[in-house]
């Protein structure tokens, strides 16, 4: 879970890395990151808003690293 916090909502946030599922379809594997990563992953995060909760996931998974966000919802 990332930077809880007593005001806020949680969010769920379903990742993955394009250069994992790339490699992993190549019937690779990628240097750095496990194969784990070619399936979504789920992801806890709590933040005031939508926006505040898509910038602490993409400075923990950086896009440019390959990370790519496929949702992000509100937990009930």
């Amino acid at each position: 879970m990332l930077q809880p916090m007593t005001k806020g909502n949680a969010y769920e946030v379903s990742i993955y890395n394009r250069d994992v599922r790339a490699a992993v379809k190549g019937n690779e594997s990628h240097i750095f990151y496990g194969d784990q990563w070619a399936d979504v992953q789920y992801q806890d995060v709590y933040a005031e808003s939508e926006k505040e909760a898509r910038k602490l996931i993409s400075m923990r998974y950086p896009p440019d690293q390959g990370f790519v966000v496929q949702d992000l919802h509100v937990l009930d």
